[in-house]
């Protein structure tokens, strides 16, 4: 007769990622976001390795990617990397800011579809790409949760940008942030997460 698993199934499915248990939180997989305030505050010390992320900004172009490059750079620059991919970027990325960052420029992919959402989809359950960043104007509840499904299906998170009118909306993501530019950097709002330790927090960017 075979062993039984040590581990009752309730135990197995309190366990899983994606379960949400009020105060208490399942363990996630995560990685440095390159931010000591942003690591302590997120669930796990860090960006989740999948699950749907959404940003919210005012305006395009306030340094809303400058807060990834960090994690871009140690992506990029894993012994087994898969491509960092971009889908449909409001603004043509500046390959030396993204080298001087530390990001391995050759493991960047830049797509501009006529179809973002159906492109950020298929990058997701490709299991190809390590991170896929795609700037939607609008997306439908649907569409979301499909973009939420590919992240587990491709094991890497999606991080879609979207305008703030979208904080009014209901989202399957399990993180969104509200950012907007200050002098010295970014003040990041918490609007949804498994649990963090402030609600809001100001990063500083280097010169």
């Amino acid at each position: 007769m075979p062993d039984a698993d040590p581990t009752p199934p309730l135990q197995q499915l309190l366990q899983h990622p994606a379960l949400w248990r009020g105060r208490s939180v399942a363990p996630v997989a995560t990685f440095a976001t390159g931010f000591a305030a942003l690591d302590q505050a997120l669930p796990g010390g860090g960006w989740p390795r999948t699950g749907l992320i959404e940003v919210l900004t005012a305006q395009q172009g306030v340094g809303e990617l400058r807060l990834w490059l960090p994690a871009l750079a140690l992506l990029s620059r894993a012994a087994e990397a898969r491509w960092c991919a971009l889908i449909g970027p409001p603004f043509e990325p500046f390959a030396p800011a993204f080298a001087a960052a530390g990001v391995q420029i050759d493991k960047l992919l830049v797509v501009r579809p006529p179809q973002p959402l159906w492109a950020t989809e298929q990058a997701l359950r490709s299991a190809a790409c390590d991170i896929v960043f795609a700037w939607v104007a609008q997306a439908a509840s649907r569409d979301l949760r499909r973009l939420a499904l590919a992240t587990e299906q491709g094991r890497a998170p999606g991080v879609i940008f979207r305008p703030a009118s979208a904080e009014r909306e209901s989202s399957p993501a399990a993180l969104r942030l509200a950012v907007q530019a200050v002098p010295q950097g970014l003040r990041v709002r918490f609007i949804k997460s498994r649990s963090v330790t402030r609600e809001v927090i100001e990063l500083a960017f280097g010169p």
